[in-house]
């Protein structure tokens, strides 16, 4: 494992301990623009999203309507009643996203497949990169302010649903996530910059409570302007 990594997942709460857990569940507050965007802008409403930590399997409720969940993993994406009633579902879920622009629409199974995958990878960052599949490398630090970060660059399996195949993390000097670039190919594939801020322990894991994503220009600068995607945690458990 490169030297970088081990010591990232060290910062984060070790590789040990996250071998002993299998769940997260943390209360979500969520917004930004590109919701707006894609015609479902978000409310301000607190949901719980749950995601399984060692396969990608991910669920947020309420979704849409009160007795009402989503059922996320890449394969298929469905909402359900919470006693399980399937209202809607998706087989194959990526490719209702061919040809999108960030202006195409969205549908509610369509948010639902991007909310899965987003907050699947969130929540098991940076353990995720030690998974059978993923190619890490060393990339050249982030400078920001009067600090280096320094970076890995990821190449995700192909199995794995997330916003694209290569992802950048970096990472400050107590090796603690800070920022995490990407493209958002479900969305037209913009350049994405996200801020992670608010660090807590939980369980033994230490992760981000407050994420903010911008998009960048073509020297990786976030456009602070507009913020495209925002995410609060707070009743962080992993069990």
């Amino acid at each position: 494992m490169d030297d970088l990594l081990t010591e990232v997942i060290e910062a984060h709460g070790g590789t040990a301990r996250w071998e002993e857990l299998t769940q997260a569940r943390a209360t979500l507050v969520s917004g930004g623009d590109l919701f707006a965007v894609k015609g479902l802008p978000q409310d301000a409403t607190p949901r719980v999203m749950t995601v399984r930590l060692h396969e990608e399997h991910a669920s947020v409720r309420p979704f849409g309507a009160h007795d009402q969940k989503t059922d996320f993993t890449p394969g298929r994406v469905s909402i359900e009643k919470l006693d399980g009633q399937v209202v809607a579902e998706r087989e194959d879920p990526r490719t209702s996203f061919a040809g999108h622009t960030l202006e195409t629409p969205w549908d509610p199974l369509d948010r639902a497949y991007f909310n899965g995958y987003a907050l699947w990878t969130y929540l098991t960052t940076p353990f995720l990169l030690a998974m059978p599949g993923f190619k890490v490398t060393g990339i050249e630090p982030w400078r920001e302010g009067d600090e280096l970060w320094p970076g890995l660059r990821a190449a995700f399996p192909p199995r794995i649903a997330s916003h694209s195949t290569l992802q950048d993390f970096y990472f400050g000097p107590d090796r603690l996530l800070r920022r995490h670039d990407y493209h958002v190919d479900v969305a037209g594939g913009f350049a994405a910059a996200q801020y992670v801020h608010d660090h807590v322990e939980a369980d033994g894991i230490v992760l981000p409570t407050k994420r903010r994503a911008y998009r960048r220009d073509l020297e990786g600068r976030p456009l602070l302007e507009q913020v495209m995607v925002s995410i609060d945690l707070s009743d962080v458990r992993f069990s």
